[in-house]
């Protein structure tokens, strides 16, 4: 690797997680280009070194410093690229933030993104996550990923069904940890309709565009989720469990009730908001680390938490859910 390349080390990674953890990287380089992950993997110190791949911090748990090199990807750039006869084709970088690239869209007469705007992060993250709210998950307007493969030094080109997406999930999450996501790009519907299925949502007066939607999402938004500039946070932290439909309907003959929402399989997803609320953490601390008081399922850090406080909060909460419900929450962020 280069000596010009502007590694630098004992890096303070506070900044560059929206729980506002307190770690430190043993190295960090900003990636603006591809050739610096070129140079990295092809150094053999630098290609020995733990990697962790960092976009905008808003689906990581640091749980102490990291013994390794942080490549923060900063790839930037975004545009229209073409289409079929049903949608448009918007490409953009890794590094671009998720929320201005939504609004870009909406700007360039686009709609299909609208339901996801003010989900912090960057769009490198949205695949890795299958990001969704609203009644719109990402793999609903995904076309194509282009990922580097360090194992191979290659870069190539993935579609959805190479992605694997699934509720919250997919292949980046699982085999294809160790691949880095350089852009996406995005299917775009030429004849946009609205998607409100989603009841708050659709309570809303006047969605009659793509703009319309998205401020009326960002109104709601606000309204019930802590800014992560003012309130350490990383949105919501557990996943809606989905269990089968004979597990909910025995459920609900002990209490009536509980949220639940019919999946086309048969399974039934449970709102994880409700069981943390019935259990009785909405609002409440276990050290530096707490649950919002108008969300129950957005963890908090209070002023000065570590990782293990906010693990600590996590594990509580999952043993309380579980000796009521019998029902095991699993987290959103990634536990580093």
């Amino acid at each position: 690797m280069p000596a010009s390349s502007p590694v630098l080390y004992q890096f303070p990674l506070q900044p560059l997680n929206t729980f506002g953890i307190a770690a430190t990287a043993r190295a960090y380089l900003r990636v603006t280009k591809k050739e610096q992950l070129l140079g990295v993997y092809a150094d053999g110190a630098w290609a020995a070194l733990p990697k962790l791949i960092l976009g905008g911090g808003s689906n990581v748990l640091l749980t102490g410093d990291f013994d390794g090199l942080v490549l923060h990807i900063g790839l930037e750039g975004k545009e229209i690229i073409g289409g079929d006869n049903q949608h448009h084709f918007v490409r953009a970088a890794a590094g671009e933030n998720w929320h201005a690239f939504v609004q870009w869209t909406i700007a360039q007469g686009l709609g299909g993104l609208e339901n996801l705007s003010l989900i912090p992060g960057t769009v490198g993250a949205a695949p890795i996550q299958n990001i969704g709210a609203y009644g719109l998950e990402m793999k609903d307007v995904f076309h194509s990923v282009t990922v580097f493969d360090p194992a191979r030094g290659e870069t190539r080109v993935m579609d959805a069904a190479a992605c694997r997406f699934g509720y919250r999930d997919s292949m980046f999450k699982h085999e294809g940890r160790h691949l880095i996501i350089l852009d996406v790009t995005f299917a775009l519907p030429k004849e946009w309709t609205p998607n409100l299925r989603y009841a708050e949502l659709a309570a809303e007066p006047d969605l009659t565009s793509p703009r319309k939607i998205a401020d009326a999402v960002i109104a709601i938004r606000r309204r019930k989720l802590p800014d992560p500039a003012v309130v350490g946070n990383a949105g919501s932290f557990f996943k809606n469990p989905v269990v089968p439909g004979a597990q909910c309907a025995a459920l609900l003959a002990r209490f009536p009730d509980l949220v639940h929402h019919a999946q086309p399989d048969g399974s039934e997803k449970l709102a994880a908001g409700w069981l943390i609320d019935q259990c009785g953490w909405k609002g409440r601390s276990l050290g530096a680390a707490g649950v919002y008081p108008k969300q129950a399922l957005v963890l908090v850090n209070n002023g000065g938490a570590s990782g293990a406080d906010v693990v600590a909060l996590a594990q509580a909460i999952q043993a309380d859910v579980q000796a009521r419900y019998g029902v095991l929450l699993e987290p959103e962020p990634v536990f580093v």
